[in-house]
């Protein structure tokens, strides 16, 4: 009866174990997908300025302001939210090109709308999702 009784508190201890490990590795899941921050898109933004010469006939508050623009946009290079940017040399009219992350269309919008150039009135924007087929690449 012994090595009954034996085997009995073995097959107890081994399916409490069992469960007590079940319960640790469901413990220690990852949260749910739906708790997972959302998940980054990219945006194409286009600044539009108020003349097609603008870059040759700046006024010095307009300097001012693209100087902040600037400092703007370089911080959230740093932060890696903006991914590239800078001015088209379009002969017919210079204009400003991003490419920038952001959960939504609203979010990018806010991003682009916190542009002190955009704040002060100087420049305009358009924002569209972008599907990048070919990312920059790192350079050493």
């Amino acid at each position: 009866m012994l090595p009954v009784m034996n085997t009995l508190c073995i097959a107890a201890l081994l399916s409490a174990a069992g469960f007590t490990c079940a319960l640790a590795q469901a413990q220690t899941a990852p949260a749910s997908p739906a708790a997972a921050p959302p998940a980054m898109k990219t945006w194409f933004m286009r600044l539009i300025p108020p003349r097609p010469d603008f870059d040759k006939t700046l006024s010095a508050s307009e300097e001012k302001v693209m100087v902040d623009h600037f400092a703007y946009w370089k911080d959230l290079y740093a932060k890696g939210i903006c991914i590239f940017g800078g001015p088209v040399l379009d002969p017919k009219g210079v204009y400003g090109v991003m490419a920038f992350k952001a959960a939504n269309e609203d979010e990018a919008r806010a991003l682009v709308a916190a542009d002190p150039s955009v704040k002060a009135g100087v420049n305009k924007f358009e924002v569209a999702e972008i599907r990048v087929a070919f990312p920059p690449k790192e350079h050493p």
